[in-house]
C-alpha cells in the first residue's frame, strides 16, 4: 500500500509525523508523493482559520478521488463533526494516539483486500508513543523532543488547549533517554517543543529548569533549542532558567509571546500576565545574555482592540526590538470564549496588520545591518538549502556560509559580511 503523510503547523506536530512515518516504513509500506499515494495521512493544525479551511478542502478533494484519507493532529479533536461533513469516509487518529497508525493502515489495507470501505476512528484520551522511539527525521540532524502534552491555562482565542487537553509534562527519564539516544544517532540539534514548554513539569516534580540541567549533562558535542514559554509560566521559573541557560549547550535565543502590549487586551484574551511582567522577564534575560535572541508573538485585531491598544503594541516592538514577531490576524476559532465577542471590521484587522509587518520588517533589517563585521564562533546546524550550510551563532542566529568545508554537527569561526531579510552570509576564518 502507498501512503504519504502532509503536515501543517507546529514543531510538535512535525515530531509526529516524523514517528508516524518511521512507523509506516518500518511496517513495510511504501511512502511516496502525495499524487501517487492510495492512503494520505493528514496531520492537521486550527490555530488558523485559513490553514483549517486549506485542510478541509484537501480532505473533500481527496475523498472525491477516492483516496483514502487519515486525519490527525488537532482538528479531529474539536471539529469532528466538520471533517466527517465534508468526508464521511475520512478516518480518525486522534492526536494523542499517533503511535496506532499501523492499526489505522492495517484496518485500510484488510478492507481494500475484501472490498469494503470500513471507515475507522482511534482517540485515546493519554498520549503514547512519543519518547524513545524510532524518528524518520526531516532534518538529520536535528532532533525534535516533545516534552509534555496540553496545557493548564485557557486563553480566550485559544483552540489548542481544548484540542490537547489539560497539560501532561511526560517522564524526565524518558526524555533524557530519548533525546541520549538522538545524540548516539548522529543528532546534533535538539529542539524541547510543547504547547508551552515553561509550564514543564508543573504536574509532576521534576520543572522545566532541571530537566535542562539533566539534558545539558548527556555527553556529547550538541545544542538545545528550547521552543515556546509563555510570560505567565517563565516567571516562577526565571532565577532557575536563567542559571541553567548558562550553560554552552543552549541556544541564547527565547520564544515568548506577547501576544499584545496593552493590559486591556490581555485581560480580555485571558492571558494571566501583564505587559510589564512580560518586560521584566526580557530585561532579566537581555541582561543576563546580552546578545539574547527574542521571538515573539503578537495577534492583531483581536476583539474590542482600540487604536490605542494597537499603538501601544507598535510602540513596544520600537522599544523592545524583537528579532523575529509571528503575527496572526484575529479569527475566531470554535468552542474558545472569544468565538462570543464582537469582531473587529475586517479592514481595520488587514490595516493594522500591514503596518506592524512593515515595522518589523525595518527594525530587523536595521539590527542585522548591525551584525555585518560580527566575527566569533557559530555551530554548523544543517545543509543549507541552496550552497554551503546554515550555522547558528550563540544566541541561533542564522548564518549562512556558501564556502567552506565544514560539515553538520562541528563547530568554526566565522566573519559576517552580508545580510538577507532571512539570515546573515558569513566566510569561515582560519
Amino acid at each position: 500500500m502507498k501512503v504519504h503523510i502532509t503536515t501543517y503547523g507546529c514543531s510538535a506536530n512535525q515530531a509526529s509525523s516524523e514517528i508516524m512515518i518511521a512507523s509506516v516504513r518500518d511496517l513495510g509500506y511504501e511512502l511516496v508523493d502525495e499524487m501517487d499515494a492510495e492512503v494520505v495521512v493528514i496531520n492537521t493544525c486550527t490555530v488558523k482559520y485559513t490553514t483549517e479551511q486549506k485542510i478541509l478542502h484537501k480532505i473533500e478533494d481527496l475523498g472525491a478521488k477516492g483516496i483514502d484519507v487519515v486525519v490527525t493532529g488537532c482538528m479531529p479533536q474539536v471539529q469532528l463533526e466538520t471533517i466527517l461533513e465534508r468526508n464521511p469516509d475520512a478516518h480518525i487518529l486522534g492526536v494523542n494516539s499517533i503511535a496506532k497508525i499501523g492499526q489505522v493502515l492495517r484496518s485500510i489495507e484488510n478492507s481494500c483486500k475484501v472490498g469494503s470501505r470500513e471507515r475507522v476512528e482511534l482517540i485515546t484520551s493519554e498520549p503514547e508513543g512519543f519518547l524513545k522511539t524510532a524518528h524518520s527525521r526531516f532534518n538529520p540532524n536535528i532532533h525534535i523532543c516533545q516534552i509534555s502534552q496540553g496545557c493548564d491555562y485557557s486563553c480566550a482565542y485559544c483552540i489548542v488547549t481544548i484540542a490537547r487537553g489539560k497539560l501532561r509534562s511526560f517522564d524526565a527519564d524518558s526524555i533524557v533517554e530519548d533525546i541520549r539516544m538522538a545524540v548516539d544517532e548522529g543528532c546534533r540539534e535538539i529542539w524541547l517543543t510543547s504547547q508551552d514548554n515553561g509550564q514543564y513539569g508543573t504536574d509532576r516534580d521534576v520543572l522545566l529548569p532541571e530537566l535542562l540541567r539533566r539534558i545539558v549533562a548527556i555527553p556529547g558535542d550538541f545544542k538545545i533549542r528550547v521552543g515556546m514559554m509563555n510570560p505567565f509560566s517563565v516567571t516562577p521559573i526565571l532565577d532557575d532558567l536563567i542559571e541553567v541557560f548558562r550553560s554552552d549547550k543552549i541556544y541564547k535565543i527565547v520564544h515568548l509571546p506577547i501576544q499584545s502590549a496593552s493590559d486591556n487586551v490581555l485581560k480580555k484574551m485571558n492571558r494571566y500576565h501583564s505587559i510589564e511582567e512580560a518586560n521584566g522577564i526580557v530585561f532579566r534575560l537581555r541582561e543576563a545574555f546580552p546578545d539574547l535572541t527574542l521571538f515573539t508573538d503578537i495577534i492583531v485585531g483581536f476583539s474590542s482592540e482600540s487604536d490605542n491598544d494597537f499603538n501601544m503594541t507598535l510602540e513596544w516592538v520600537k522599544t523592545m526590538k524583537p528579532d523575529k514577531v509571528n503575527i496572526s490576524r484575529y479569527t475566531p476559532r470554535p468552542l474558545t470564549k472569544a468565538l462570543e465577542y464582537r469582531n473587529l471590521d475586517t479592514r481595520i484587522v488587514v490595516e493594522r496588520s500591514n503596518k506592524l509587518h512593515k515595522l518589523c520588517d525595518t527594525i530587523k533589517l536595521d539590527s542585522k545591518k548591525k551584525m555585518i563585521g560580527w566575527k566569533g564562533e557559530v555551530f554548523i546546524s544543517m545543509d543549507a538549502k541552496v550552497k554551503g550550510v546554515m550555522a547558528r551563532t550563540a544566541s541561533y542566529k542564522p548564518v549562512v556560509l556558501p564556502e567552506g568545508s565544514v560539515s553538520p554537527g562541528t563547530s568554526c569561526n566565522v566573519e559576517i559580511y552580508d545580510t538577507t531579510a532571512g539570515y546573515f552570509l558569513g566566510r569561515v576564518l582560519d
